[in-house]
């Protein structure tokens, strides 16, 4: 579509909004950092339930600063890097900027618990099918919509377009949103993952997730771990319920067209992905 925002547009209406962290993630980190001795373990797992905050540390290890040859992707392991010191100036920076009206907080309570779920999720099957970028996974799932919360704060009208995306059996969301408001929320996303520093990998599944099907029938070779990403991701929504908790859905209509491309590329029969799923909910993940 030419009539779409070019990347300059984009980074210009954008300009100063950023992802808010949970407040209820914010308060339980600044308890722990008043310990005598915070536990490095507790705080490891606070960040990595929060998108906002896993960007921070994720760029930050990923910058010049370390000059890093290989991009991080475990957010444990930045952590780990940063050491107390720096994590904790980062955080204290975040928690200064981050001050959000009850209003935006109600609206973005079910995308942080997506969030969280996706992930998790995704980083179980990648265990379940022994691929062994189960961080890259995570994180994927983690900051795969990160362009909804910047949508939904710069244009009005956004969840109900969002809604209709997701309730339309056609399943024509990114179009619906191109047509609204010139980008939709994976562009936003690829931006925001290249921005952060994420691996490849994760910024072109970001941009490109809600159109798998032209990934899988236009795949060129070398496309194969980029097509497992992507699979994986399909799956750990679908099992996460994300149709019903952001887009207000009663049916997954996305996964109805995508779901055998991903279950093919995986070589999985349905009944495989039945006890894929059974496994993520007697780990506690997924929501019903």
């Amino acid at each position: 579509m030419t009539n779409l925002l070019n990347e300059s547009e984009l980074k210009h209406i954008l300009q100063g909004i950023s992802i808010p962290p949970q407040p209820q993630i914010l308060v339980d980190l600044q308890m722990e950092w008043a310990m005598p001795d915070p536990d490095m373990g507790f705080i490891s797992s606070a960040i990595s339930q929060d998108v906002s905050l896993s960007a921070a540390v994720l760029k930050f290890v990923n910058s010049a600063h370390f000059n890093l040859t290989t991009k991080i992707t475990s957010i444990q392991q930045a952590v780990m890097m940063l050491g107390t010191d720096r994590l904790a100036s980062i955080l204290n920076s975040i928690a200064v900027k981050s001050e959000l009206s009850d209003d935006n907080i109600k609206s973005l309570h079910n995308f942080w618990d997506t969030a969280t779920d996706v992930a998790t999720i995704s980083a179980s099957i990648a265990d379940q099918l022994n691929f062994k970028f189960k961080d890259e996974c995570y994180a994927l799932g983690l900051f795969h919509n990160a362009g909804i919360p910047l949508m939904l704060k710069r244009f009005d009208g956004y969840k109900e377009v969002l809604q209709q995306g997701y309730q339309d059996p056609n399943f024509l969301l990114t179009d619906l949103e191109n047509q609204a408001f010139k980008t939709n929320h994976s562009v936003v996303g690829y931006f925001l993952a290249k921005s952060w520093g994420l691996p490849k990998s994760c910024c072109s599944v970001i941009a490109k997730h809600h159109r798998i099907d032209r990934l899988f029938n236009n795949r060129v070779p070398g496309d194969g771990l980029y097509l497992t990403f992507a699979a994986i991701l399909k799956m750990a929504e679908h099992i996460a319920s994300v149709h019903k908790h952001i887009g207000e859905a009663n049916k997954d209509y996305e996964w109805q067209q995508v779901g055998h491309y991903a279950l093919d590329h995986l070589d999985l029969t349905e009944y495989d992905f039945e006890g894929m799923i059974e496994v993520c909910h007697e780990q506690g993940m997924g929501i019903a």
